[in-house]
């Protein structure tokens, strides 16, 4: 009996093993030095409590905008990038020509490496030469060209786009997924009751993607909060910082500014929203699927 009882744990064991040393460890080891003050290079930290958190919530105004637009890029995630990632993979669901082709060529950016990303559409937005900005002069819409990186006013949103495009592949192939594991057999049967394509996409489509939902929510979410590479690579969090985000913040106070203690606070804000939000959501979905 004991050896049928731990005869599973042999077999978690060695992943387990590797989590507790790449994750759990570091993790626990980063939320110690959020309470102390160091600079990374002397002997001595000084422990300092709560101040580190304290001084990002009431002192540092850049923080409060990195937070500010964490929330925005993580709502404009959860619908665009969720929204647009379902209605391709309800089009490419159906049997078209070379519906293979299109499926290859939306998830393709998703492959790319965000810096590569980054530079290409750099470019793209270049107040000169870039594509856009082409584009709306040779239509005869000068007047709206704009330097869409270097004004606080739409930088973030241009970065957005950028990675709206980057990161759309991956919710059309999880819900592809999902959609080619729905039994035709339900919409042969509500089509013979009468129901209308309105109708059998709220009643069979969405309740059947429920646990496909689950991954695309959580993996969007997360993917949105430890935003980084692209935004570094479009703008460096300008301009005026305007474009910060607490990973790109927590890179500068740690590496830049050598404040290893708040760096370190701010890696653990964005693991507790982060978490905040996950935990609840996966479990009363879990509890849902399962009454």
């Amino acid at each position: 009996m004991k050896i049928k009882y731990w005869k599973p744990w042999t077999f978690v064991l060695p992943a387990l093993v590797a989590y507790l040393i790449v994750i759990v460890a570091p993790s626990l080891y980063t939320l110690r030095l959020s309470f102390f003050s160091w600079n990374g290079i002397a002997a001595d930290k000084k422990f300092v409590g709560i101040k580190n958190y304290t001084y990002l919530l009431t002192e540092d105004a850049v923080f409060r905008v990195a937070l500010r637009n964490n929330i925005l890029w993580m709502a404009g995630s959860l619908t665009v990038i969720i929204g647009l990632g379902l209605m391709f993979a309800l089009l490419l669901n159906r049997r078209l020509k070379g519906r293979s082709v299109f499926r290859s060529i939306f998830y393709f950016p998703y492959v790319l490496s965000g810096i590569i990303v980054a530079l290409m559409w750099t470019w793209l937005y270049h107040p000169t030469k870039g594509f856009f900005n082409v584009i709306l002069q040779q239509i005869g819409l000068s007047q709206l060209t704009h330097p869409w990186l270097a004004d606080p006013k739409t930088a973030l949103a241009a970065v957005f786009v950028a990675a709206v495009w980057q990161g759309v592949g991956l919710p059309m192939v999880l819900f592809l997924a999902g959609l080619q594991s729905i039994p035709r057999d339900c919409y042969e049967a509500a089509i013979i009751d009468g129901a209308k394509p309105r109708q059998s996409f709220r009643y069979i489509t969405i309740p059947l993607l429920s646990e496909t939902f689950v991954v695309v929510f959580a993996t969007t979410l997360v993917n949105a909060m430890k935003v980084y590479d692209i935004i570094y690579g479009m703008t460096a969090g300008g301009p005026a910082q305007s474009t910060q985000v607490l990973s790109s913040w927590m890179y500068y106070q740690t590496f830049k500014f050598n404040n290893i203690g708040v760096g370190s606070a701010i890696s653990w804000v964005l693991v507790l929203i982060t978490m905040i939000i996950i935990i609840p959501y996966v479990y009363y979905t879990n509890k849902k699927s399962h009454l």
